[in-house]
């Protein structure tokens, strides 16, 4: 796991000259709160990839019932994050995850099958190719649903020149990170994530880093210009190209 500022294995934090030793427990404890925004930015990011894996059984306009119901995706879902992460979102009762984060991450799947809930008339709607459930729809709704519920800061984000949604305009933090994600260097595999502490010293700000996959190419590759499934025009990406981040701000506690 990569962080910026903050040394684990010294129980050091350094920022410029100032170097300020942590005691054992205060470590810990920021180590707690980093893998649990680690984790709700894996799952939020679990769930918009079974939505892309299922795209063309969504939009296909020729079938009615799906069968996607928010317990099929439920089920990907928690595979995805277990293939990923190696916890099991059936038993987080058992998981080696921390404490703090075993009601959010539950309620954050929640959150998600309401989201595809919503969507259930229009899936099963013969006749419609576009159905407006797709990665980007997921991510953003999701997140805004969770915040909502638990004041934890949840949001996907992409480099200005990506933007289609105005709600996921990065600030300041993800803008400069993600120009050092998109650099050829940034690993392309794993759960990396980038994190550090807050100006204040009450949160800590965790990225994910989204890299396009072979099913994203669908609506962001090429041909560049040409108009996608949703309508916006393809940017000509490729794949393993930086596409976005997912966005966790957490309070210390």
């Amino acid at each position: 796991m990569c962080t910026r500022w903050v040394v684990r294995s010294a129980s050091v934090v350094c920022a410029g000259v100032l170097c300020i030793s942590l005691s054992p427990a205060a470590a810990e404890n920021e180590s707690a709160v980093r893998e649990t925004g680690r984790l709700l930015a894996v799952l939020l990011d679990a769930g918009r990839m079974t939505i892309g894996h299922n795209q063309l059984l969504l939009n296909d306009p020729a079938k009615g019932d799906k069968g996607f119901t928010p317990e099929v995706f439920a089920e990907q879902t928690r595979a995805a994050f277990k293939e990923r992460t190696g916890h099991d979102l059936a038993n987080l009762s058992a998981a080696t995850v921390p404490e703090m984060s075993k009601p959010l991450l539950a309620r954050l799947l929640e959150e998600s099958k309401q989201t595809v809930s919503t969507y259930q008339t229009v899936i099963n709607m013969p006749g419609v190719k576009y159905k407006g459930l797709i990665p980007a729809t997921f991510g953003t709704e999701t997140g805004a649903r969770f915040q909502a519920w638990s004041g934890v800061y949840l949001k996907q984000t992409a480099p200005e020149y990506l933007i289609r949604n105005p709600k996921n305009k990065p600030d300041a933090f993800e803008a400069a990170e993600m120009a050092k994600l998109s650099e050829p260097s940034f690993p392309r595999v794993g759960e990396q994530v980038v994190s550090r502490m807050a100006e204040d010293g009450k949160s800590m700000l965790v990225l994910l880093p989204l890299f396009y996959k072979k099913d994203c190419l669908n609506c962001h590759g090429a041909p560049k210009g040409e108009r996608d499934v949703t309508g916006y025009p393809r940017e000509g990406a490729q794949e393993g190209d930086l596409g976005g981040a997912i966005s966790v701000k957490l309070p210390m506690p």
